[in-house]
Parts: structure tokens; sequence; C-alpha cells
């Protein structure tokens, strides 16, 4: 059974940082890409950054570009979201999803997803 497990969200000031992470077990976690999506109450899940199978290539929203860093441990199984300078509208759920080409995907068309961790920031 696949599970992706997110952690690390929770109420910060405007300016601060978080590091969210997300676990995986269940899949050969080497062959997949993964991304952070996010979704604020009342809107749509949107894309915040995805970095492909091999950490090598990433790509990221233009709302997050500069600010957040994603990375991944393979020998860990494991995907990271370093989030700075944090802002109110960075808001939201935050979700990891795993799609099995490998590649750097940004539709929210996954393999897997995790159930959300919430992230919270206040001015």
């Amino acid at each position: 059974q696949v599970q992706l497990v997110e952690s690390g969200g929770r109420s910060v000031q405007a300016g601060g940082s978080l590091r969210l992470s997300c676990a995986a077990s269940g899949l050969t976690f080497s062959n997949y890409a993964l991304s952070w999506f996010r979704q604020a109450p009342g809107k749509g899940r949107e894309f915040v950054a995805g970095i492909d199978w091999s950490g090598d290539n990433s790509h990221y929203a233009d709302s997050v570009k500069g600010r957040f860093t994603i990375s991944r441990s393979n020998a860990k199984k494991t995907v990271y979201l370093q989030m700075n300078r944090l802002k109110p509208e960075d808001t939201g759920d935050y979700h990891c999803a795993a799609e099995g080409s490998g590649d750097v995907f940004t539709a929210p068309q996954a393999d897997y997803w995790g159930r959300g961790t919430q992230v919270i920031v206040s001015s």
C-alpha cells in the first residue's frame, strides 16, 4: 500500500520559514517525480514546486520562485519543501504528490497523493 505522509505545517508569522516533509512508503521512490500542491480555503489545488526522479531538475510556480526550495532524499524516501519569507497568501493545505513517469509535473494529476499538512501565515 502506497502512502505519502506530509508533516511540518503550522502557524507562522509573515516573513518566517517552514520546512515541510513528505515521507513515502510502498513505492520505488527513486522512480517517481514528486510535486507539492497547495489549496487555500475556497480555492482549487495550485502547483507549488516539482522535482524529477533524480533531483537534478525542478520547477516552481512564479509566486514562490526565489522563496521556496524543493529537494529530495531517495535514500530516506522523503521530499522536502523549504519555505522562506512566507506571506499570508501562502496559507493553505500543502499536499505532496508522486507521478510514475519520473519527469517534473505541474498538473494536479498524479498517481498518489498525501492527505496534506496545514500552513497558516499570519500578517
